[in-house]
């Protein structure tokens, strides 16, 4: 990714946080494909934006899945990581999603737990409507926004922060978010993202210690235009 393409995604940034709105397909933390993720591209462009020779400093105090786009938090300074995921950590950060399925939620609005477990060998995480051996208590609230025909805009904001939780949460109560083939949507998009982006996120500033939020534009793939006129 070129100086000019990062910018492009840059929401917000200070001597304590870069903010950016990331694209489906990127990865946040590094896996075995070996692809670049964001942090290298962030400590790419702060080097040339600000002409630094040594080692830049680029901390991920939480993350999002490959293919899901939208609002990711990084720390420039090791304080703000450290306070950050604290934050992270005490949930105390404010995280709101939006997604696009085929069916319909059965209600309006709700707020649903389950109980997670993830399977690491697959990568793919399995819900419970009770507790089990092992399994993570995993609670969020959603909310219809609109309903299209067979597409159905939910705003989504976890109250845990389990693996793949929304996306499996999603799909547990019937409603597999569009793209999503590994949490049961029977088929890809053309570019291989999932209708689920991380709209907006809010917290204390670490340092500056006033409340902070960014929210994030959709992306231009074709199924969020359904929605064009309930988005701003």
């Amino acid at each position: 990714m070129t100086y000019q393409e990062f910018l492009q995604i840059v929401m917000y940034e200070d001597n304590h946080l870069l903010v950016v709105n990331k694209p489906s397909g990127m990865l946040v933390q590094g896996d075995q494909t070996g692809d670049t993720p964001l942090p290298e591209h962030a400590k790419k462009y702060l080097a040339e934006k600000y002409n630094k020779t040594g080692n830049v400093f680029c901390g991920t105090p939480h993350r999002i899945d490959r293919p899901v786009s939208g609002t990711v938090v990084l720390a420039r300074t090791s304080k703000a990581l450290e306070r950050l995921s604290k934050m992270f950590q005490e949930r105390k950060v404010d995280k709101t999603y939006w997604a696009i399925t085929e069916k319909r939620p059965p209600k309006t609005e709700d707020t649903i737990t389950h109980w997670l477990k993830k399977d690491s060998n697959k990568n793919l995480t399995h819900a419970h409507i009770r507790d089990n051996k092992g399994g993570l208590k995993s609670t969020l609230s959603y909310r219809l926004v609109r309903a299209l025909g067979d597409r159905n805009l939910i705003e989504v904001k976890p109250i845990t922060g389990r693996p793949h939780q929304i996306r499996v949460q999603l799909a547990k109560i019937g409603c597999p978010i569009i793209g999503d083939v590994k949490y049961g949507f029977p088929k890809p998009t053309k570019d291989g993202s999932i209708a689920l982006h991380a709209r907006a996120i809010s917290f204390e500033h670490p340092v500056k210690k006033k409340p902070f939020k960014v929210v994030s534009p959709i992306p231009k793939a074709f199924v969020w235009s359904f929605f064009e006129d309930v988005i701003e």
